[in-house]
């Protein structure tokens, strides 16, 4: 299995964008990374945040350092923090977030049903909230929505 989706491939070889299983782990550890410090990681670095389990408490901690070091020593200020919630929006299973919601009325799409919902992975419950912000560049919405399975294939 590919830790990366198939919407993100136009930059996943590259890693020059920071991909959804690398922004999962930010928002898991609390740290607020921008694309210029992903930019200022190497190669090897951005891989091991690809890699890196960040599930469990004490994998975070870890994360969190070694970004704050790695950003720190780059850029000479670590990164910001962002709030670690209790439950995070794509944690709950039984509803629907309402901005995955908007984004399905936004780009006329069918909804889908909790049970779907409830049915991805964390990771991809995650993507779909992201990808719903407002003000985030919401393109990869509908491929994601495709490539998780939860509305049919567009017609060629």
């Amino acid at each position: 299995m590919s830790d990366f989706f198939d919407f993100e491939a136009e930059f996943t070889a590259s890693l020059r964008c920071i991909p959804m299983v690398v922004r999962y782990k930010l928002d898991r550890c609390g740290i607020k990374l921008k694309l210029i410090h992903w930019h200022q990681l190497s190669h090897d670095q951005r891989q091991w945040l690809v890699i890196t389990p960040c599930d469990r408490p004490e994998e975070q901690e870890h994360c969190r350092q070694q970004l704050r070091d790695w950003v720190t020593a780059s850029h000479g200020t670590p990164p910001g923090d962002l709030a670690v919630p209790e439950t995070f929006e794509w944690e709950i299973t039984n509803a629907i977030p309402e901005t995955v919601q908007q984004q399905l009325q936004r780009e006329n799409i069918p909804a889908f049903t909790v049970e779907q919902w409830a049915a991805l992975t964390p990771l991809q419950r995650f993507a779909l909230v992201k990808l719903s912000q407002p003000g985030h560049e919401n393109r990869n919405f509908a491929p994601a929505l495709h490539e998780f399975g939860l509305v049919p294939q567009p017609h060629a």
